[in-house]
């Protein structure tokens, strides 16, 4: 397997790093906008693992918003997958270019939404992933696969439903997606700062849009951003967080595949957090449209999210100055094989402190890193096949997760905790 990656930042450098230590792919073309990044990605493999190691990977400057450099890439090196791994108002883009240069195609966020014209807290416009699920028929027509949402969340999710789907329950009430942290940031005095440990232009998108929900005889549904508040209790010492309703992948794609009576997403953000973003959309900070701003150069355009992201700590940068641990899982809750009720949290852990001592990476970009790797190790051994636009949940959930837990694959444990079926979740 070749692949091309598409940026070599926080996400693209932890790929990288990642990548470096296991052998089922030949060559990895790692690319950005500023190629001195996908070389820095490439001298830490040098230092870490010697020259035969770096020597499959190759640094190329790409624009990501130009199709044509992405294409001549891919045929300049032979590449059999582009993966994605910058933001997603690039991915129409990069999808385009994969599909042109004949080439299979993965990545970690899916196409962007857009509102209701009229009902927005209500009913949903184009879901996240749309525009890329229509394309399905040409993808299979070509005989390629995009395999799409395949970070940690979407991604590890999906494949944790897939596998509580297949081997844990005979009926699912919910599909509940948690996402919680104890992450803390500092500056150099040791005082604790607002530093989202995740692209905010990102995380400005799931948390202000209206939030989708799928509920079976409804259908997908929308409500507004912050809604059905609840405190989630996380293990690991990372204990209750406050947990609210955030738009993201999964609705979209979970109950395409697996039969479940509800499927939420709720992310642990805090109130510090939401404040800040409530702030942000209330004077327009929020917005992708660019406003002309006048400087001491002149006139200019810019967008006021783009702003924002330029002026926050790089999440690539924080993990030094970083404590704490993240978790992301899915608490199902039904009947198990036997018709009894239960309720059962499959979660995924990473502890900054191992990550940086491991991987010089913040534990939430690799955390999100580690899994398209995975997906790629099975794709690259035959384990898993398929032609079309699919996400994880479309394939075996045990080749995955073993594969992840495995000495000698990814040796990164994931759990199944259970918990009390007639009340797993504590409401304020």
């Amino acid at each position: 397997m070749k692949i091309l990656l598409i940026g070599a930042g926080g996400v693209g450098d932890a790929i990288v790093k990642i990548a470096s230590g296991r052998n089922f792919f030949e060559l990895m073309v790692v690319s950005d906008y500023d190629i001195r990044r996908a070389e820095a990605s490439i001298e830490w493999v040098r230092n870490r693992h010697g020259d035969a190691v770096a020597e499959r990977f190759v640094a190329a400057q790409v624009d990501a918003g130009n199709a044509a450099s992405m294409v001549e890439l891919c045929r300049t090196h032979g590449v059999d997958f582009v993966v994605n791994a910058v933001e997603p108002k690039f991915l129409p883009t990069i999808f385009s270019a994969a599909y042109t240069a004949g080439v299979n195609y993965l990545d970690m966020a899916m196409s962007l939404s857009e509102k209701h014209e009229t009902d927005p807290f209500h009913k949903p416009g184009i879901k996240l992933g749309d525009a890329q699920f229509a394309l399905n028929e040409q993808w299979q027509r070509a005989g390629k696969l995009a395999l799409v949402g395949v970070g940690v969340e979407p991604g590890l999710s999906n494949v944790f439903a897939r596998y509580a789907a297949d081997h844990l329950f005979s009926e699912i009430y919910e599909l509940g997606v948690r996402d919680g942290a104890n992450l803390a940031v500092f500056d150099e005095s040791g005082k604790e700062i607002f530093a989202p440990s995740f692209s905010i232009w990102t995380t400005i998108e799931e948390c202000l849009n209206p939030p989708v929900l799928f509920e079976r005889g409804k259908g997908y549904f929308t409500t507004e951003p912050f809604s059905e508040p609840e405190i989630f209790e996380f293990p690991e010492g990372i204990g209750p967080v406050a947990c609210v309703n955030v738009e993201h992948e999964e609705v979209t794609m979970l109950p395409r595949v697996i039969d479940a009576g509800r499927v939420s997403f709720k992310y642990g953000l805090g109130d510090e957090f939401i404040d800040v973003l409530k702030t942000l959309h209330k004077l327009g900070l929020d917005s992708t449209r660019p406003t002309r701003v006048r400087s001491a150069q002149g006139p200019v355009e810019v967008a006021p999210r783009d702003l924002v992201a330029a002026v926050l700590p790089d999440p690539a940068k924080i993990g030094p100055n970083m404590t704490g641990k993240t978790c992301a899982g899915v608490l199902v809750t039904g009947k198990d094989k036997e018709g009894r009720e239960r309720a059962t949290y499959l979660y995924h852990v990473a502890d900054n402190a191992i990550t940086m001592d491991e991987f010089d990476t913040q534990c939430v970009v690799w955390q999100t890193a580690l899994n398209p790797l995975v997906a790629l190790e099975l794709v690259a051994t035959g384990i898993w096949q398929g032609e079309g636009v699919l996400g994880p949940e479309n394939f075996d959930a045990k080749p995955y997760l073993d594969l992840l837990a495995s000495s000698t694959g990814y040796n990164s444990k994931w759990v199944a905790q259970e918990r009390l079926p007639a009340s797993p979740l504590r409401h304020p």
